[in-house]
């Protein structure tokens, strides 16, 4: 399903061709006129993101954002503000009350969509940690957490770390914490995430010297183990929309360009470092707290303990953004004739190697369980039938073209699995039916294999 977003600008005009241009990206799209309006919108349609315009003097927008931020229902909603001055004071005005990002007029269309595709990749991010977070606290393993600052680690990316030293000095003053200024080999060469920096600021703004270089070195960073956590805020050429664009697509947390001022460079910095802390502490909640009570002990997999409070949420998600998501049942063809012919040795690594393939080709939104003995899940939010159906079949196909290996002294054996997909509808979103969900997932499992096994059946309610 497309994220929403919502528009206020009291200006129609402005409204109708940002509302042309956001459905024209395949957005869906509310369009507002004040912030009465757009709280209404709101109750209706929670927005994945907010394009405002804070230039409005009839209305305090600054106040508005301000009271978003606060909100815990509102807090993660991505914000843009825009048609503000291109100054410095009227940025960090818009940054301060609670905007990610500030856009002035006349806005370049490539820099928006890009700008707004970074925020929607970060805030799914930053919702599914959540999800699963408040899951493992409704079970009762963690405490709920504790939003303190810690120090932060901040290195400085350069080809010329002596021309930057004052802007260096003065990031390490104001953001309190010490700023590392290193090469970009230095960057590539760390190896684990915990010795990686909370932020990386680097300079791109001389890129007309070695603009292939620096925009795969971005790409890098992001796709490396030790450093793909990390966040980056990138310092890029001033007046070339097209450029600071696509070092967001390729990753980039945020980007701004040079010679802003330092308070702005240093509210963002914050701002990133903030959310890089949060979802470090997301990720060890869900290590820590979860893994021995709701786990599989042979395969690593989820299990059943875990998924009731999972759907649940996932279920009240789909009430609020008004998408789908899917479950599917999975069933490893003939497995009691694997044991009785191998062993039960070899169905463990049958079992095992399943549970990997699962996980290495699913989304990190997905959820896969072990609920039985050779029987998985597979949850998977935002995901219409047609999507649901693709993804079944592709698994389907990972687990049966490459045979299974049994250890040194047996021969490979080649393994099918059925499945059978249910998709969320309207009654499914509007109330407690997640168990009715599931119960349709396994209903279709049972025709999938009665009616010879090795294939995808879609439950009747979603096709």
């Amino acid at each position: 399903m497309p994220a929403r977003i919502l528009i206020l600008d009291a200006i129609a005009n402005n409204r109708i061709v940002l509302k042309v241009k956001m459905q024209s990206a395949q957005f869906d799209v509310d369009a507002c006129a004040n912030r009465a309006d757009a709280e209404r919108a709101m109750a209706r349609n929670r927005p994945d993101l907010i394009l405002m315009n804070v230039a409005d003097p009839s209305q305090d927008h600054h106040a508005f954002c301000t009271a978003l931020r606060n909100a815990p229902d509102t807090a993660s909603i991505a914000l843009i503000a825009m048609g503000i001055s291109d100054t410095a004071l009227a940025r960090f005005a818009a940054l301060d009350a609670g905007a990610d990002d500030v856009l002035p007029r006349p806005i370049d269309d490539t820099l928006l969509l890009a700008r707004i595709r970074s925020l929607l990749r970060v805030r799914s991010v930053g919702q599914e940690l959540f999800l699963r977070e408040s899951t493992s606290r409704a079970l009762g393993f963690e405490d709920a957490r504790q939003n303190f600052e810690m120090p932060a680690k901040i290195a400085f990316v350069s080809a010329s770390p002596d021309v930057h030293a004052p802007i260096i000095d003065a990031l390490s003053q104001d953001l309190r914490s010490p700023v590392t200024p290193i090469g970009m080999d230095v960057a590539l060469g760390i190896e684990t995430p915990k010795t990686a920096p909370d932020l990386l600021i680097i300079d791109a703004s001389a890129i007309a010297d070695d603009e292939r270089k620096l925009f795969s070195f971005v790409s890098d960073l992001r796709s490396r183990i030790g450093t793909r956590l990390a966040a980056q805020l990138i310092i890029a050429p001033p007046n070339q929309p097209e450029v600071t664009a696509l070092f967001l697509d390729l990753g980039a947390d945020d980007a701004v360009s040079h010679g802003v001022s330092p308070a702005e460079l240093t509210l963002r910095a914050k701002a990133l470092i903030r959310r890089k802390q949060q979802h470090d502490q997301l990720r060890a909640t869900v290590r820590s707290g979860l893994n021995a009570a709701i786990t599989d002990p042979l395969t690593g997999l989820y299990n059943r303990r875990y998924l009731a409070p999972h759907l649940a949420r996932m279920a009240d998600q789909a009430a609020v953004s008004g998408r789908e998501f899917a479950v599917m049942m999975l069933d490893i063809d003939h497995f009691k004739t694997i044991n009785d012919a191998y062993g039960h040795a070899a169905g463990d690594m049958v079992l095992i190697g399943i549970a990997d393939r699962l996980r290495e080709n699913l989304r990190a939104i997905d959820l896969v369980a072990r609920v039985g003995g050779e029987e998985f899940l597979v949850a998977m939010p935002r995901t219409s039938v047609r999507q649901a159906k693709l993804a079944a079949d592709r698994l389907r196909r990972m687990v049966n073209n490459l045979p299974f290996a049994l250890g040194t002294t047996q021969q490979p054996i080649n393994v099918t699995i059925s499945v059978g997909v249910a998709v969320s509808n309207d009654d499914v979103i509007a109330g407690p039916a997640v168990a009715q969900l599931c119960d349709n997932a396994d209903q279709a499992l049972y025709v999938a294999k009665s009616a010879g096994r090795n294939q995808v059946v879609m439950s009747k309610s979603a096709a």
